[in-house]
Order: C-alpha cells, then sequence, then structure tokens
C-alpha cells in the first residue's frame, strides 16, 4: 500500500530494545490535530453511552460495539471498549492502516504486514476496570509469533490511571495457559500471576505516545485511582506469513488486510504446540475475566 506522510522509521538499538524486553515505548508522531480528533470522537462515544442501560451497537458478528461495564449509569458512564473503532470511524482507520504507528511496525515484523484487529480501552475515573495477566498470543494465535499489538496513549497514562503493567523479558519464556482445568479463564493461574507482579514495570507516557508490544509478553493493569480518564487506541498486527489458528476475538470487516507490503503465499510455522483460546461470544475480554473466579 502507499502511504500518504513520509514513512517514520526506528532506529536499530529501539529495534534491538524491543526485541530484548518484548516492549518499545516512542512517540507516535501523530499530528496534534490528528491525535485530538482521536480523543473527541471517543468523547462522543462516551456521551452517546449515556443513553443505554447496557453494551450497545453492533459489529459485524453481531456483538455490541461499545461495551460498558456493571456499573454503567446515565450519571456516570463505565464505557470500557469500543470494538474496531477503525471500521466505523475515518480518524481510526488511518491510525490503523496508514501512520507513522503503522510504519513502526513494519520496522519489527515487516517488511510484510497484515492487520488484525483494534479496539480501544477505556478507563473511566474511579471505575474498577482492570485488566488480569495474560498474554495477547492466546487470545489471537497466530502459525508463529511474529504479532505485534501497538498501543496508542490517548490520554497522559500513569500508575494513577491504571497504566499498562509488563513483565521485561517474559516474551521468551513460553506461552503461559489461560485454562484452569477444563474452564478458559482468559487469565495466567494464581502462581504464574503472583510471579509476575514481582517483576512487573509500569508504562507510561504522555497522550501521542505509543507502547509495541509482542504478543507473548505478559501484561495487565490496575483500576484507575485517579480523577482523569486513561484511554488505549489499541491494534493488532502479524507479520503477512502469521496466518491465525483461531477466529478472532474481535472480527471487523479488515481483517487480514495488507496495510504494508505484499501478502504472503506460504505460513510460516514456528516448532512446538500452541493453546487455543476458548471461543466466546462476550462483548469483551472483561467478561470473560469477571466471570472466572476466584480472583488473584
Amino acid at each position: 500500500p502507499r502511504m500518504s506522510h513520509p514513512p517514520r522509521r526506528l532506529a536499530p538499538a529501539q529495534v534491538e530494545g524491543f526485541w530484548r524486553d518484548g516492549y518499545l515505548v516512542v512517540d507516535a508522531g501523530f499530528d496534534p490535530a490528528e491525535l485530538g480528533a482521536l480523543r473527541e470522537r471517543l468523547g462522543q462515544w462516551v456521551q452517546a453511552s449515556r443513553a443505554h442501560p447496557g453494551s450497545f451497537g453492533e459489529t459485524v458478528d453481531g456483538r455490541p460495539r461499545f461495551d460498558v461495564a456493571e456499573s454503567h449509569r446515565a450519571e456516570r458512564p463505565a464505557l470500557r471498549r469500543v470494538d474496531n473503532p477503525s471500521d466505523v470511524d475515518d480518524g481510526y482507520a488511518r491510525a490503523a492502516f496508514d501512520s507513522p504507528m503503522t510504519d513502526m511496525v513494519a520496522d519489527l515484523v515487516g517488511p510484510d504486514v497484515r492487520f488484525h484487529h483494534s479496539k480501544i480501552n477505556l478507563k473511566q475515573p474511579g471505575t474498577e476496570t482492570r485488566v488480569d495477566w495474560h498474554q495477547d498470543f492466546s487470545y489471537t494465535p497466530h502459525t508463529n509469533d511474529d504479532v505485534v499489538t501497538a498501543l496508542l496513549m490517548l490520554d497522559d497514562t500513569d500508575a494513577e490511571n491504571g497504566c499498562l503493567m509488563v513483565v521485561p523479558g517474559s516474551h521468551r519464556e513460553g506461552q503461559k495457559s489461560l485454562w484452569l482445568g477444563e474452564r478458559f479463564t482468559g487469565k495466567t493461574d494464581a502462581a504464574v500471576t503472583r510471579e509476575a507482579r514481582t517483576r512487573a514495570v509500569p508504562v507510561t507516557g504522555g497522550a501521542g505516545s505509543v507502547c509495541f508490544m509482542h504478543t507473548l509478553l505478559l501484561h495487565g493493569s490496575e483500576p484507575n485511582r485517579s480523577s482523569v480518564a486513561r484511554a488505549l487506541f489499541i491494534a493488532v498486527y502479524a507479520a503477512a506469513d502469521a496466518i491465525p489458528l483461531a477466529a478472532s476475538p474481535l472480527p471487523n470487516q479488515n481483517q487480514g488486510r495488507v496495510v504494508r507490503g505484499r501478502p504472503s503465499r506460504h505460513a510460516r510455522l514456528n516448532a512446538g504446540l500452541v493453546e487455543l483460546p476458548e471461543s466466546y461470544r462476550a462483548a469483551s475480554f472483561f467478561e470473560v475475566q469477571e466471570r472466572s473466579t476466584p480472583r488473584s
């Protein structure tokens, strides 16, 4: 695909740091007006959610596009997920398919890159929205692990408003199970979770920063204890020869779209076994994690 802007490249040291640590935080290189438009659109969706008592909207497979927490009320909205905003908004489509963020993904797993899905994860002030520890790969397994999650910070992000917590180097330690016996919990077990917390570091940055995260990096996040919202626009990309092994938990009309380079005629396979997720119809993985008990 032809780019509509001068390419944004990562330095070799940044690429090396990503593969060493499993994540990399940089300025996303968005024009302030573009970033402002993304934030404004999200604000409109939050306002619209006040008119709905529960999750609403519709995606390509019939699930709600806008997922709200149980605490959602008109006077205190708790919108926590927008499913594939790149399907319904031109600004988010540009961010996902043709932006400096897309360029930098190509430096990590390119030159040939496919889009998988996008979402906004939103933590409203004072809500209990949290993310239990997991690896993205276990929700979206592929034939190889050249898969990157790009998390664009739409707000200034720190430990107070529920920033991402990651375990550096954990992407090189294999896949962790998200099953407990015969039940898919969507999160690691108590022992893995405890160990992850002892090694976790916060991922912070100003609005417009982006964290590139390897698909096997262990991560989670705590609730927003501050008085300001924390929103992330999240887009998942794969090398063109990394082929999905399970149905997407967030189906969309652009899955498989080649956003850099060319399609691949071949699937590249990593050796070994891959644990598959349970196919679920919940509006988001928040529901999957919440219904698994006890909490660790």
